[in-house]
């Protein structure tokens, strides 16, 4: 099936290269906006290759692309009324950040793509353009020995591109500068909710059976009661770590993202803990802070990769230190909570 983006096709000297629209159509936003809620974001992507966008000759610009569809539809977008090439390399779906970190977006591709669809014969020039983002990723002095192309690169933003243009394809501090403001922030929350939808049912499920349990046996009663709070716990927790953290990121103090979900996990707890909704044995209230504490700060973590506030090695270091320490909270917080039925 024909996508909407696609226009037709133009000759090359190195054989036909298919014309995109710039226009978003009403399927590129509904598109957009289940991808923002984690619906088929794992195979949003579209086919590698070499685009052509307006009337392209010689002279136009070649800008590098993921094949994340999102990605490729911003950068099309921010090209409208221009003349040029979209150079988009095989991520395997992912975006142009995370696809650098994982080596998808690299020098290795860069170079491939460059070849395989001989752009030395498409254009005069020997340059292509590559989002800053991906930078992490492409080694612009091994691209050039390879390949004879210079890499130069380009905005942070998409949005930016016609000024980076105007400004002889330089890029200002302020083009260079990774913001990560409120709004972009929101729009993560979605993916972040809907990625443990699973865990959001069964997880809670098996706390509400297992709490009708006590030392007498097994109670209905005792299951509606203390599983009712239990799944209030799980939800609060689960909060926390995917709503209140990257809403009130820049505020929350400690730089860990591990640490700013613990401190929001606990202050929930902390809620619960004065207005006595907690239970009345200590066993099962230090349970909850446990539980709790690691539930908001795994989920919290998640954000690191998405966020400016930590290089990726910082990510790497942080997870390896506080995984095992959410994962022996956690462990020791559901024996706790499991002694506590029989108490």
């Amino acid at each position: 099936m024909k996508r909407a983006y696609l226009l037709d096709q133009i000759d090359t000297p190195a054989g036909k290269v298919s014309r995109i629209s710039t226009k978003w159509t009403v399927s590129d936003h509904w598109e957009t906006i289940k991808i923002r809620w984690s619906i088929g974001r794992m195979n949003y992507k579209i086919k590698q290759g070499l685009y052509a966008i307006g009337n392209p000759y010689t002279l136009s610009a070649i800008f590098v692309t993921a094949n994340f569809k999102l990605s490729f539809d911003h950068l099309r977008r921010a090209l409208h009324g221009m003349n040029a090439w979209v150079l988009v390399l095989d991520t395997k779906g992912i975006n142009v950040w995370c696809a650098a970190g994982k080596g998808t977006f690299g020098t290795k591709e860069l170079v491939y793509r460059i070849k395989a669809h001989e752009l030395d014969k498409i254009v005069e020039h020997r340059t292509v353009i590559v989002p800053q983002l991906g930078a992490v990723g492409v080694s612009a002095h091994d691209v050039k020995e390879r390949t004879g192309f210079r890499v130069i690169y380009g905005p942070v933003q998409a949005k930016d591109i016609r000024d980076f243009i105007a400004n002889d394809y330089k890029a200002t501090p302020e083009m260079r500068k990774v913001k990560f403001p409120l709004v972009e922030r929101l729009k993560l929350i979605p993916v972040e909710l809907f990625y443990g939808k699973y865990y959001l049912i069964f997880v809670p499920a098996l706390f509400f059976i297992i709490a009708g349990l006590y030392s007498g046996g097994y109670s209905i009663d005792k299951a509606w009661e203390n599983g009712s709070k239990s799944i209030m716990y799980l939800f609060s927790a689960y909060f926390s770590g995917t709503v209140l953290t990257p809403l009130l990121l820049p505020w929350i103090p400690f730089k860990r993202f591990s640490l700013k979900g613990l401190a929001l996990g606990w202050l929930f707890a902390a809620l619960f803990l004065f207005f006595n909704i907690f239970g009345s044995h200590i066993i099962e209230n230090v349970s909850w802070f446990l539980m709790m504490g690691s539930i908001s700060s795994f989920l919290a973590m998640n954000f690191t990769g998405a966020s400016t506030f930590t290089s990726l090695s910082g990510v790497q270091k942080e997870m390896k230190s506080a995984l095992p320490l959410q994962i022996a909270a956690a462990g020791i917080g559901i024996v706790l909570w499991l002694i506590s039925r029989f108490i």
